[in-house]
Order: structure tokens, then sequence, then C-alpha cells
């Protein structure tokens, strides 16, 4: 997360600026120590906090579309109107300003802090939600039915111990001891009271009774439903090989994983990543941060080869390797004796710490045991919904029709999660919105981050604008000369672009 602006940018806007003063139809200026941002939209001019609720990205360097305006960091949106976050992954809204003019001078003074429109669902919305599910996609529903007015009875049930969490947050700045425990949760406690929203942790669901629709807790109890939600996730793969059950080797996916790890690292000396995912390298990074000696095993030639490219994935091992991170590729572990890491090679690595990040499994079981049609994933049709009418799924387990690629895709992805979570809860209420978001997804490392839009499963050509090494660039991914996804390094404005082209049916 970025660090709050100590001085107020740009103009005094409560003494007045001219419309000559804007660039772009923007103007970055304050009121008293708050950062306001002016934009101005044919004959309308609005006034809203310049800085993104998620992690306080600069919305002067944002994309405007209609009367909404884009976060270029996390392409995040807020109305421009009302200030209301409209899609993930920021779910708090920004405040507004009244904008005062007289002939060409514009000066604001008064703040007016978002107020939740009264909604009403539809006709015919149900009485009673449950969501199976405390991570991305689970949250964002829930907070988005109470968003939308519903004033049902809402259960978000969830096997995990903690209360929602930011997960990104786990491998990255909160792993790395930059970040306090109190930026992880999502929202405080109290947000589920207020909110009355049942929220049940620790608590496992074994079955669900689509006759009866009801869910079948651990305990035996039941929990009656009207609209159901599986947002079930992901799971750590876990190694099968000797040694891989002792204490010190870890996997990453929830609060508690994420502090053993650091629990860990206080006391280890050197490290083994194994795995050169997105995942692995954030941990190797975030442990590097804290001055432990890091050895990444994985059996790929170049780390996110595969979804970044060849020159890519070099760029992000020499980044590596700069900050001190030590590469064993083209090599696997094959057993882990004691604190030594046994490699396939013949080498041995010594090991206080395991870190253990080769992918993730969507969590199918609950599913697949209540019949929903499966297809490495959980088959759900544009808004959502499940082959058992009445049951949605969202996030990791979900596999959708896809309009951009053409092709019923699942991906794990933060944001994704997030947006089919507020899609589904919109639908679960009867709107009908088929769910078309293009899949964006951000990846940290050190000070160097990396934003993907769109999805490649496979590509022919990558056409590379701009200078990976120099880490300003955009790679386009190509199947057949056509763009399917687009990456970029410190090009966020041309992401967004990219992210609005593809919504519009347009190449980017």
């Amino acid at each position: 997360m970025a660090d709050q602006q100590k001085e107020p940018a740009g103009p005094d806007l409560a003494s007045g600026v001219a419309l000559s003063d804007f660039k772009n139809d923007m103007l970055l200026g304050h009121v008293g120590d708050q950062d306001v941002l002016l934009v101005r939209i044919k004959d309308e001019v609005f006034a809203i906090d310049a800085h993104c609720s998620h992690y306080h990205g600069p919305l002067a360097d944002g994309l405007v579309v209609g009367d909404t305006i884009r976060c270029p960091w996390h392409h995040a949106c807020f109305s421009l109107r009302s200030g209301e976050a409209m899609r993930a992954p920021a779910l708090s809204a920004l405040a507004i300003w009244k904008v005062e003019r007289q002939g060409d001078t514009l000066s604001v003074r008064t703040r007016q802090d978002h107020t939740q429109p009264a909604r009403r669902p539809p006709p015919g919305a149900p009485r009673r939600i449950v969501i199976v599910g405390g991570g991305a996609a689970g949250f964002a529903a829930a907070e988005m039915l109470r968003r939308e007015g519903f004033g049902g009875e809402l259960a978000l049930v969830s096997d995990d111990a903690a209360a929602p969490v930011d997960r990104p947050n786990l491998s990255k700045d909160y792993l790395a001891g930059s970040a306090p425990e109190d930026w992880v949760p999502l929202r405080p406690d109290s947000f589920y009271a207020d909110e009355k929203i049942d929220l049940r942790l620790s608590t496992p669901v074994t079955a669900i009774d689509g006759k009866a629709r009801q869910i079948v807790l651990g305990d035996g109890a039941s929990l009656p439903y009207d609209r159901l939600l599986l947002a079930t996730g992901a799971e750590p793969v876990r190694l099968q090989i000797p040694g891989a059950d002792q204490p010190h080797v870890h996997t990453l996916r929830t609060l508690a994983d994420s502090a053993a790890i650091i629990a860990a690292a206080k006391a280890a000396r050197r490290a083994v990543v194994i795995g050169a995912s997105f995942i692995g390298l954030e941990v190797a990074a975030s442990l590097r941060a804290r001055e432990i000696e890091v050895h990444v095993v994985a059996p790929e030639q170049r780390p996110m080869e595969r979804v970044l490219g060849p020159e890519m994935g070099d760029f992000v091992r020499s980044l590596h390797e700069e900050h001190g991170v030590i590469f064993h590729l083209a090599d696997t572990v094959v057993a882990i004796d004691g604190k030594r890491a046994m490699l396939k090679s013949g080498g041995t690595l010594e090991a206080d710490l395991v870190v253990v990040g080769v992918g993730v499994r969507p969590r199918l079981a609950l599913a697949e045991r209540s019949g929903l049609a499966l297809d490495r994933g959980v088959l759900v049709n544009p808004d959502l919904e499940t082959s058992v009418p009445g049951i949605f799924a969202a996030g990791d387990i979900a596999r959708w029709p896809d309009p951009h690629s053409g092709q019923n895709i699942r991906v794990e992805h933060w944001v994704v999660a997030e947006r089919q979570g507020q899609a589904a809860a919109r639908n679960m209420l009867g709107y009908g919105e088929a769910f078309d978001a293009v899949p964006f997804f951000w990846s940290q490392h050190y000070d160097v981050p990396i934003n993907y839009v769109g999805h490649a499963d496979e590509f022919d050509e990558i056409a590379v604008d701009g200078d990976i090494k120099g880490r300003d660039c955009l790679l386009r991914y190509k199947l057949k000369g056509r763009v399917l996804a687009v990456s970029s390094i410190y090009r966020d404005l041309a992401s967004l672009q990219a992210e609005l082209a593809m919504e519009q049916g347009r190449s980017p």
C-alpha cells in the first residue's frame, strides 16, 4: 500500500481555479489538507476524493469512462456523481465535493460524504440467502447484497477461523512486514453485526439438500435458503514428497498461514520457496525484505513464462536476482530431510523455512456431492447460476462463458472473484445481468507492479511496446492475430484503456 500523501497537491480549490487550468479534463487540487480531483465532462464538473479507497491509488492518473473514474493501479471504478465504488477491488465509497461556479471560475469548499441511496430489490426477491465461503467472492456478494437493499436473512458461512481478509496482502506487504495486521481484514468485526450478516466462522458445510433448499453444517445442523451462492475458493496443492508434512514446511492461503510463516521467519536465516508462480515469487520478495536468504526451486526454464512469455519471465528472474534471490530452475525438490531440501539434480539446499507455492486447486467436493454440473470447475451460465436453479457459483470454482475470449474459462484472480461475487449478488436478487467483466490481476515484485488484463490460455505471438528491462512496457498476447490479453509495467493508463477496449469489443 502507498503511504498517505503528506503535502496537499495542486492549487487551493477553495480559493478558486479557472476552467483554463484543466488539462485532459482533470485537475488535481486540494481543499485544506484533503486532495480533491476535479473532472470535467462536457458542461459538468465533478469533484471527488483524489485517491482510491482500495490502496490509495492516484485517480488523477486514471481513466474517465462516462460519469465514472477508474483507478490506475488495480482498476477499481467510482461514480463521479455519488462517489460509490462501482466495481472491485475497491469496496468503500469516496466522498464527493460541491462545485460552485461563477463564470469560468470554479471553487470547492464543501465535502459531501457518500450517503448510500435507498434501494429496493426487484419484486420476487428472495427472503433468505446463504453464502458458502468467506473469501473474495463470498464477502463481496454479502457486501453487495446489503448495498443493493436486500433486507432478508443473510448468512456467510466459512470454514476459515478468520473473518474475510485482503488475501493479496498476505503474500505481499503483510508478509514483508510493511503492513500492520489491522490492514488485513476487509471490514472490522462490527461490520457484520451492523449489517445483520450472520457470519459463521470455522463452520464446514458437508452437504446441500437442493430439494429442501438447505445446507447441512458439520455439526449436523441445517440452514435454509431461497438462493445459495457457492464461493468455496481454492486450496494450495500440497507436495506428495517425503518430509513435506514437517512443521517448518508451509503453504500460503489464509491469514493463519501467513502468520505462521511470519513467526517462522523471525528465527530463519535461509528459506527455500518451491515454485516460481506469482505467489511463490511474491513470498520470495517478502522474505528478502526480512533479510532472509531465499532459494527458489521450480521445474520451468523461466519463471512465469507460461503466462507472461519468455522476455517478461527473464525480466522477473533478473529482478529477483538483483534483490538476492537464488534460482534453481529446471529442477524439483524430491524430499525434505529435516532442514535439507533434496533436489532431483542431486544437490541439497539447507532451509530453516520452506514455503510451497506450486499452485492451487478449486474446492469442488461440495459441488460434486450436490450433483452440480462440473468441468474442471463448477459450470455456470452468464448469470453465474449453476445447473441447479437457485444455486449460484463465483470465484475460483466457477467456470463461466467469457464473452471476450469466446471460451468457458475459470481463473484464480482476486479481482475476478470479487466482481463475480458482486454480480452473483445482484443476480440472486433477480437482476439477470450477464457477467462480462474483463479478467484482471496484478502482481507486485519489490517496487515493480505487473498488471494483466484479459485471458490467454495460449498465444503464438507477443507484441512488445516499450522496454521490458527499462520497466516501461506493454505486451500484447495474440493468438492467430487476435489480442487476448495485455500485461504492463508502469503503463497504468494504457492498461486501463486496454481493459475498456476489450469491454467494448475492440482490439486493445
